[in-house]
Protein backbone atom coordinates (compact mmCIF):
# COMPACT_ATOMS: atom_id res chain seq x y z
CA UNK A 1 0.00 0.00 0.00
CA UNK A 2 1.23 3.27 -0.48
CA UNK A 3 1.04 5.22 2.44
CA UNK A 4 0.91 9.07 0.58
CA UNK A 5 -2.78 10.43 0.73
CA UNK A 6 -3.66 10.69 -2.85
CA UNK A 7 -4.61 13.97 -4.65
CA UNK A 8 -8.06 13.69 -3.58
CA UNK A 9 -7.30 12.24 -0.22
CA UNK A 10 -4.69 15.00 0.55
CA UNK A 11 -7.44 17.20 -0.65
CA UNK A 12 -10.05 15.85 1.83
CA UNK A 13 -7.43 15.82 4.63
CA UNK A 14 -6.70 19.93 4.49
CA UNK A 15 -10.77 20.08 4.21
CA UNK A 16 -10.85 18.49 7.24
CA UNK A 17 -8.24 20.23 9.05
CA UNK A 18 -9.22 23.11 8.37
CA UNK A 19 -13.21 22.57 9.56
CA UNK A 20 -11.26 20.97 13.01
CA UNK A 21 -8.95 23.78 13.30
CA UNK A 22 -12.51 26.38 13.27
CA UNK A 23 -14.50 24.02 15.06
CA UNK A 24 -12.71 21.57 16.91
CA UNK A 25 -12.68 22.58 20.98
CA UNK A 26 -8.92 23.44 22.25
CA UNK A 27 -9.57 22.28 25.85
CA UNK A 28 -11.36 19.46 27.13
CA UNK A 29 -15.20 20.30 28.06
CA UNK A 30 -16.09 18.36 31.09
CA UNK A 31 -14.45 15.38 32.30
CA UNK A 32 -13.42 11.94 30.12
CA UNK A 33 -15.70 9.71 32.13
CA UNK A 34 -19.51 9.43 30.44
CA UNK A 35 -19.43 6.05 33.10
CA UNK A 36 -20.76 8.56 36.03
CA UNK A 37 -22.88 9.85 33.83
CA UNK A 38 -21.69 13.71 33.99
CA UNK A 39 -24.05 16.51 32.65
CA UNK A 40 -21.51 18.80 31.40
CA UNK A 41 -19.34 15.73 29.75
CA UNK A 42 -22.98 14.54 28.41
CA UNK A 43 -23.64 17.92 26.90
CA UNK A 44 -20.38 18.36 25.74
CA UNK A 45 -20.28 14.89 23.81
CA UNK A 46 -23.79 15.60 22.80
CA UNK A 47 -23.03 19.33 20.97
CA UNK A 48 -19.62 17.90 19.38
CA UNK A 49 -21.92 15.34 18.17
CA UNK A 50 -24.33 17.86 16.77
CA UNK A 51 -21.66 20.08 15.32
CA UNK A 52 -19.90 16.96 13.39
CA UNK A 53 -23.68 15.48 11.79
CA UNK A 54 -24.56 19.40 10.51
CA UNK A 55 -21.12 19.63 8.65
CA UNK A 56 -21.18 16.14 7.62
CA UNK A 57 -19.10 14.51 9.20
CA UNK A 58 -20.53 12.31 12.16
CA UNK A 59 -21.11 9.14 9.73
CA UNK A 60 -19.33 10.00 6.46
CA UNK A 61 -19.80 6.51 4.53
CA UNK A 62 -23.40 6.64 5.51
CA UNK A 63 -25.49 7.68 2.43
CA UNK A 64 -27.21 11.22 2.04
CA UNK A 65 -30.80 10.01 2.47
CA UNK A 66 -29.51 9.07 6.06
CA UNK A 67 -27.87 12.24 6.58
CA UNK A 68 -24.69 11.45 5.76
CA UNK A 69 -22.56 12.33 2.98
CA UNK A 70 -22.10 9.34 1.32
CA UNK A 71 -18.32 9.59 1.64
CA UNK A 72 -15.52 6.47 1.46
CA UNK A 73 -14.30 4.64 4.16
CA UNK A 74 -10.64 6.02 3.74
CA UNK A 75 -12.36 9.43 4.10
CA UNK A 76 -13.74 8.32 7.61
CA UNK A 77 -10.03 7.17 8.74
CA UNK A 78 -8.87 10.57 7.55
CA UNK A 79 -11.26 12.11 9.44
CA UNK A 80 -11.35 10.00 12.65
CA UNK A 81 -7.11 10.72 12.21
CA UNK A 82 -7.19 14.43 12.67
CA UNK A 83 -10.02 14.39 15.11
CA UNK A 84 -7.92 12.58 17.63
CA UNK A 85 -5.41 15.53 17.86
CA UNK A 86 -7.77 17.32 19.65
CA UNK A 87 -9.29 17.17 22.87
CA UNK A 88 -12.77 16.35 21.98
CA UNK A 89 -15.35 14.82 24.55
CA UNK A 90 -15.85 11.12 24.88
CA UNK A 91 -17.80 9.55 22.40
CA UNK A 92 -21.21 7.57 23.72
CA UNK A 93 -22.36 7.07 20.14
CA UNK A 94 -20.37 4.82 19.03
CA UNK A 95 -22.05 1.50 19.98
CA UNK A 96 -25.77 3.00 18.20
CA UNK A 97 -23.81 4.51 15.15
CA UNK A 98 -21.42 1.60 14.65
CA UNK A 99 -23.47 -1.39 15.36
CA UNK A 100 -26.74 -0.60 16.53
CA UNK A 101 -27.98 1.88 14.20
CA UNK A 102 -26.68 0.04 11.26
CA UNK A 103 -28.81 -3.37 12.06
CA UNK A 104 -31.62 -1.37 12.45
CA UNK A 105 -31.08 0.25 9.37
CA UNK A 106 -30.91 -2.67 7.65
CA UNK A 107 -33.62 -4.87 9.04
CA UNK A 108 -36.19 -2.17 10.13
CA UNK A 109 -39.66 -0.98 8.08
CA UNK A 110 -39.17 2.86 6.69
CA UNK A 111 -40.90 4.33 9.24
CA UNK A 112 -38.22 2.93 12.10
CA UNK A 113 -35.52 4.03 10.19
CA UNK A 114 -36.64 7.80 9.69
CA UNK A 115 -37.57 7.97 13.16
CA UNK A 116 -34.21 6.69 14.67
CA UNK A 117 -31.47 7.18 12.30
CA UNK A 118 -31.22 11.19 12.43
CA UNK A 119 -32.08 11.47 16.10
CA UNK A 120 -28.99 8.88 16.48
CA UNK A 121 -26.77 10.80 13.91
CA UNK A 122 -27.45 14.11 15.93
CA UNK A 123 -26.48 12.78 19.13
CA UNK A 124 -30.20 13.02 20.39
CA UNK A 125 -30.48 9.33 21.02
CA UNK A 126 -27.68 7.24 22.73
CA UNK A 127 -28.05 3.25 21.82
CA UNK A 128 -26.94 0.14 23.36
CA UNK A 129 -26.20 -3.63 22.34
CA UNK A 130 -27.91 -6.52 24.98
CA UNK A 131 -26.55 -9.58 23.68
CA UNK A 132 -24.14 -11.11 26.15
CA UNK A 133 -25.88 -13.22 29.18
CA UNK A 134 -24.25 -14.25 32.30
CA UNK A 135 -24.69 -18.01 31.24
CA UNK A 136 -22.92 -17.41 27.89
CA UNK A 137 -20.69 -14.49 27.63
CA UNK A 138 -19.49 -13.96 23.99
CA UNK A 139 -21.30 -17.22 23.30
CA UNK A 140 -24.34 -15.11 21.68
CA UNK A 141 -26.56 -18.46 20.27
CA UNK A 142 -26.44 -19.17 24.03
CA UNK A 143 -29.00 -16.54 24.97
CA UNK A 144 -31.67 -17.63 27.28
CA UNK A 145 -33.51 -14.30 27.76
CA UNK A 146 -37.16 -15.28 26.16
CA UNK A 147 -39.59 -13.64 24.01
CA UNK A 148 -43.04 -15.14 23.76
CA UNK A 149 -45.71 -13.94 21.90
CA UNK A 150 -48.43 -12.36 24.45
CA UNK A 151 -51.54 -14.39 25.21
CA UNK A 152 -53.99 -11.85 24.37
CA UNK A 153 -53.29 -12.44 20.47
CA UNK A 154 -52.66 -9.12 19.88
CA UNK A 155 -49.07 -10.30 17.82
CA UNK A 156 -47.09 -8.82 20.98
CA UNK A 157 -44.35 -10.07 22.47
CA UNK A 158 -43.18 -10.58 26.22
CA UNK A 159 -39.55 -10.17 26.79
CA UNK A 160 -38.22 -11.78 30.40
CA UNK A 161 -34.51 -12.22 31.23
CA UNK A 162 -31.11 -10.82 31.95
CA UNK A 163 -28.44 -9.34 29.99
CA UNK A 164 -24.84 -8.41 31.52
CA UNK A 165 -21.50 -6.57 30.12
CA UNK A 166 -24.07 -4.04 28.13
CA UNK A 167 -21.71 -0.74 28.21
CA UNK A 168 -23.63 2.34 28.17
CA UNK A 169 -26.86 1.44 28.96
CA UNK A 170 -27.53 3.82 31.98
CA UNK A 171 -27.49 6.37 29.65
CA UNK A 172 -29.00 4.73 26.45
CA UNK A 173 -32.56 5.57 24.81
CA UNK A 174 -32.93 2.20 22.75
CA UNK A 175 -30.98 -0.86 22.73
CA UNK A 176 -30.80 -3.72 20.59
CA UNK A 177 -31.99 -7.35 21.93
CA UNK A 178 -31.66 -10.82 20.78
CA UNK A 179 -34.18 -13.17 22.18
CA UNK A 180 -34.77 -16.84 21.92
CA UNK A 181 -38.15 -17.30 20.24
CA UNK A 182 -38.23 -21.00 19.40
CA UNK A 183 -36.80 -23.00 22.20
CA UNK A 184 -37.09 -26.03 20.06
CA UNK A 185 -34.70 -25.16 17.51
CA UNK A 186 -30.83 -25.52 18.14
CA UNK A 187 -29.18 -22.48 19.67
CA UNK A 188 -28.34 -20.81 16.42
CA UNK A 189 -32.10 -20.75 15.42
CA UNK A 190 -35.05 -20.02 16.79
CA UNK A 191 -33.88 -16.44 17.83
CA UNK A 192 -35.22 -13.39 16.99
CA UNK A 193 -34.07 -9.25 17.47
CA UNK A 194 -36.11 -6.53 18.74
CA UNK A 195 -35.71 -3.08 19.54
CA UNK A 196 -36.49 -1.78 22.88
CA UNK A 197 -37.05 1.19 24.60
CA UNK A 198 -34.77 1.63 27.53
CA UNK A 199 -37.15 3.95 29.46
CA UNK A 200 -39.84 0.88 29.96
CA UNK A 201 -40.65 0.48 33.26
CA UNK A 202 -40.12 -3.44 32.86
CA UNK A 203 -36.09 -2.81 31.86
CA UNK A 204 -34.08 -2.34 35.15
CA UNK A 205 -30.34 -1.57 34.30
CA UNK A 206 -27.66 -2.02 37.14
CA UNK A 207 -23.99 -0.41 36.29
CA UNK A 208 -20.96 -3.04 37.15
CA UNK A 209 -18.82 -0.99 39.26
CA UNK A 210 -15.43 -2.14 38.27
CA UNK A 211 -12.09 -2.18 39.40
CA UNK A 212 -11.11 0.78 37.20
CA UNK A 213 -13.18 3.02 39.52
CA UNK A 214 -15.64 3.12 36.15
CA UNK A 215 -19.19 1.63 35.71
CA UNK A 216 -19.30 1.92 32.22
CA UNK A 217 -20.87 -2.15 31.74
CA UNK A 218 -24.43 -3.13 33.15
CA UNK A 219 -26.29 -5.66 33.90
CA UNK A 220 -30.30 -5.41 32.40
CA UNK A 221 -32.88 -7.33 33.76
CA UNK A 222 -36.08 -7.52 31.31
CA UNK A 223 -39.11 -8.43 33.91
CA UNK A 224 -42.42 -8.46 31.46
CA UNK A 225 -41.33 -6.18 28.96
CA UNK A 226 -44.35 -5.78 26.56
CA UNK A 227 -42.92 -4.96 22.41
CA UNK A 228 -45.25 -4.71 19.51
CA UNK A 229 -44.40 -6.98 16.54
CA UNK A 230 -43.37 -3.82 14.47
CA UNK A 231 -40.18 -3.69 16.63
CA UNK A 232 -38.66 -7.17 16.02
CA UNK A 233 -35.37 -6.66 13.48
CA UNK A 234 -35.70 -9.72 10.74
CA UNK A 235 -37.53 -12.56 10.44
CA UNK A 236 -38.56 -14.39 13.22
CA UNK A 237 -35.94 -17.18 14.00
CA UNK A 238 -33.52 -15.02 12.15
CA UNK A 239 -32.11 -13.47 14.87
CA UNK A 240 -28.84 -14.87 14.58
CA UNK A 241 -27.95 -13.87 10.74
CA UNK A 242 -28.94 -10.50 12.03
CA UNK A 243 -26.96 -10.41 14.89
CA UNK A 244 -24.16 -11.17 12.85
CA UNK A 245 -24.64 -7.81 10.84
CA UNK A 246 -24.06 -5.90 14.32
CA UNK A 247 -20.75 -8.80 15.06
CA UNK A 248 -18.89 -7.79 12.44
CA UNK A 249 -18.96 -4.61 12.93
CA UNK A 250 -18.37 -4.65 16.83
CA UNK A 251 -15.02 -6.69 16.04
CA UNK A 252 -14.28 -4.22 13.98
CA UNK A 253 -14.58 -1.09 16.10
CA UNK A 254 -12.98 -2.62 19.14
CA UNK A 255 -9.92 -3.97 17.12
CA UNK A 256 -7.35 -1.55 18.77
CA UNK A 257 -6.64 -0.47 22.26
CA UNK A 258 -6.02 2.62 23.96
CA UNK A 259 -3.03 3.24 27.08
CA UNK A 260 -0.02 3.74 27.47
CA UNK A 261 2.27 1.78 25.49
CA UNK A 262 5.62 0.73 25.00
CA UNK A 263 7.34 4.17 23.88
CA UNK A 264 5.69 5.05 27.15
CA UNK A 265 6.66 2.07 28.94
CA UNK A 266 10.49 2.85 27.70
CA UNK A 267 9.87 6.35 28.58
CA UNK A 268 9.59 5.69 32.41
CA UNK A 269 12.43 2.93 32.26
CA UNK A 270 14.75 5.26 31.52
CA UNK A 271 13.95 7.30 34.50
CA UNK A 272 12.89 4.17 37.30
CA UNK A 273 15.91 3.16 39.27
CA UNK A 274 16.68 -0.86 38.57
CA UNK A 275 17.31 -3.45 41.43
CA UNK A 276 21.12 -2.82 40.69
CA UNK A 277 20.95 0.70 41.42
CA UNK A 278 20.75 2.02 37.69
CA UNK A 279 18.01 2.99 35.19
CA UNK A 280 15.42 -0.08 34.69
CA UNK A 281 16.06 0.33 31.27
CA UNK A 282 19.35 -1.44 31.72
CA UNK A 283 18.00 -4.97 32.88
CA UNK A 284 18.33 -6.89 29.84
CA UNK A 285 15.04 -8.80 30.59
CA UNK A 286 12.84 -6.01 30.84
CA UNK A 287 14.57 -5.03 27.81
CA UNK A 288 13.56 -8.50 26.45
CA UNK A 289 10.20 -7.61 26.89
CA UNK A 290 9.83 -4.05 25.55
CA UNK A 291 11.52 -6.04 22.09
CA UNK A 292 8.55 -8.22 22.27
CA UNK A 293 6.06 -5.58 22.59
CA UNK A 294 7.56 -3.61 20.05
CA UNK A 295 7.38 -6.61 17.44
CA UNK A 296 3.83 -6.91 18.32
CA UNK A 297 2.82 -3.22 18.35
CA UNK A 298 4.46 -3.17 14.55
CA UNK A 299 2.38 -6.28 13.71
CA UNK A 300 -0.62 -4.51 14.77
CA UNK A 301 0.12 -1.23 12.85
CA UNK A 302 0.67 -3.18 9.28
CA UNK A 303 -2.73 -5.63 10.52
CA UNK A 304 -4.54 -2.03 10.49
CA UNK A 305 -2.74 -1.10 7.33
CA UNK A 306 -4.16 -4.07 5.58
CA UNK A 307 -7.80 -3.16 6.37
CA UNK A 308 -6.95 0.35 5.40
CA UNK A 309 -5.61 -1.14 2.40
CA UNK A 310 -9.24 -2.66 1.70
CA UNK A 311 -10.90 0.20 2.49
CA UNK A 312 -9.32 2.56 0.25
CA UNK A 313 -10.55 -0.09 -2.37
CA UNK A 314 -13.57 -0.22 -1.50
CA UNK A 315 -13.47 -3.63 -0.06
CA UNK A 316 -14.92 -4.50 3.17
CA UNK A 317 -12.66 -5.85 6.04
CA UNK A 318 -12.50 -9.54 6.88
CA UNK A 319 -12.41 -11.40 9.84
CA UNK A 320 -8.51 -10.77 10.20
CA UNK A 321 -9.57 -7.84 12.08
CA UNK A 322 -10.18 -10.03 14.68
CA UNK A 323 -6.27 -10.46 15.06
CA UNK A 324 -5.67 -6.73 16.48
CA UNK A 325 -8.20 -6.84 20.05
CA UNK A 326 -6.67 -10.81 20.89
CA UNK A 327 -3.16 -9.33 20.62
CA UNK A 328 -3.85 -5.26 21.64
CA UNK A 329 -5.96 -6.29 24.79
CA UNK A 330 -3.39 -8.77 25.66
CA UNK A 331 -0.50 -6.56 25.37
CA UNK A 332 -1.85 -3.64 26.99
CA UNK A 333 -2.32 -5.89 30.06
CA UNK A 334 0.87 -7.71 30.33
CA UNK A 335 2.26 -4.32 29.84
CA UNK A 336 0.83 -2.03 32.42
CA UNK A 337 1.20 -4.46 34.57
CA UNK A 338 4.86 -4.91 34.22
CA UNK A 339 4.98 -1.11 34.38
CA UNK A 340 2.77 -0.94 37.59
CA UNK A 341 5.15 -3.62 39.33
CA UNK A 342 8.24 -1.28 37.77
CA UNK A 343 6.85 1.64 39.57
CA UNK A 344 6.52 -0.26 42.93
CA UNK A 345 4.47 1.74 45.68
CA UNK A 346 3.93 4.44 42.72
CA UNK A 347 2.22 2.10 40.35
CA UNK A 348 -1.08 1.92 42.38
CA UNK A 349 -1.42 5.97 42.28
CA UNK A 350 -4.18 7.18 40.76
CA UNK A 351 -3.59 10.91 41.13
CA UNK A 352 -2.66 12.85 37.56
CA UNK A 353 -0.44 14.95 40.15
CA UNK A 354 1.58 12.38 41.67
CA UNK A 355 1.34 9.48 39.11
CA UNK A 356 4.26 9.20 36.55
CA UNK A 357 1.99 9.89 32.81
CA UNK A 358 -1.08 10.78 35.07
CA UNK A 359 -1.84 7.36 36.30
CA UNK A 360 -1.71 6.04 32.69
CA UNK A 361 -0.28 2.53 33.62
CA UNK A 362 -2.45 2.10 36.77
CA UNK A 363 -6.00 3.20 34.46
CA UNK A 364 -4.49 0.81 31.65
CA UNK A 365 -4.23 -2.28 34.27
CA UNK A 366 -7.64 -1.76 35.79
CA UNK A 367 -9.55 -1.34 32.21
CA UNK A 368 -7.76 -4.27 30.26
CA UNK A 369 -9.43 -7.00 31.91
CA UNK A 370 -12.74 -4.97 30.31
CA UNK A 371 -11.04 -4.79 26.63
CA UNK A 372 -10.60 -8.68 26.56
CA UNK A 373 -14.55 -9.17 27.14
CA UNK A 374 -15.91 -6.01 25.11
CA UNK A 375 -16.39 -7.59 21.13
CA UNK A 376 -15.77 -10.98 21.95
CA UNK A 377 -13.76 -12.91 24.68
CA UNK A 378 -10.20 -13.84 23.62
CA UNK A 379 -11.71 -17.56 23.10
CA UNK A 380 -14.05 -16.41 21.23
CA UNK A 381 -11.55 -14.28 18.40
CA UNK A 382 -8.99 -17.50 18.19
CA UNK A 383 -11.40 -19.74 17.15
CA UNK A 384 -12.30 -16.56 14.25
CA UNK A 385 -9.47 -16.40 13.42
CA UNK A 386 -8.13 -20.40 13.67
CA UNK A 387 -11.14 -21.12 11.38
CA UNK A 388 -11.81 -18.16 9.12
CA UNK A 389 -8.30 -16.35 8.31
CA UNK A 390 -5.94 -19.74 9.09
CA UNK A 391 -8.69 -21.86 7.41
CA UNK A 392 -8.07 -24.82 10.14
CA UNK A 393 -10.53 -26.84 10.54
CA UNK A 394 -13.35 -25.83 13.03
CA UNK A 395 -13.96 -26.63 16.56
CA UNK A 396 -16.62 -30.20 16.78
CA UNK A 397 -19.74 -28.56 18.16
CA UNK A 398 -21.61 -31.70 19.19
CA UNK A 399 -24.43 -28.73 20.30
CA UNK A 400 -25.55 -27.90 16.55
CA UNK A 401 -29.00 -29.63 15.48
CA UNK A 402 -29.16 -30.26 19.13
CA UNK A 403 -32.55 -27.92 20.21
CA UNK A 404 -31.90 -25.74 22.88
CA UNK A 405 -34.58 -26.61 25.10
CA UNK A 406 -32.63 -30.04 25.48
CA UNK A 407 -28.72 -28.31 26.27
CA UNK A 408 -27.67 -28.25 29.60
CA UNK A 409 -27.98 -24.48 29.90
CA UNK A 410 -31.36 -24.49 27.86
CA UNK A 411 -33.57 -25.01 31.00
Amino acid sequence: MDFNDSPDEAAYRAQVRAWLEANAPKAAVGGDDLEGGTKDTMAASKAWQAKKAAAGYAQITWPKEWGGPGGTPIQQVIFNTEEAKYPVPPNPFAIGLGMCVPTVMAFADEATKKRFVGPALKGEEIWCQLFSEPSGGSDVAAARTKAVKAPDGSGDWIIDGQKVWTTGAQFSSFGIVICRTDPDQPKHKGMTMFWVDMSDPGIEVRPIHQMSGGSGFNEVFFTGVRVPDSQRLGAVGDGWKVSLVTLMNERLAVGGSSGAGWKEFMDAARNITGLDGGPALKDQALREKIADWYVQAEGLKHTRNRTMTALSRGQTPGPESSIGKVVAATQMQELANSAVEMLDQYGIINDPALAPLGGGFHASLMSAPGLRIAGGTDEILKNIIAERVLGLPGDIRVDKDVAFKDLPTGR
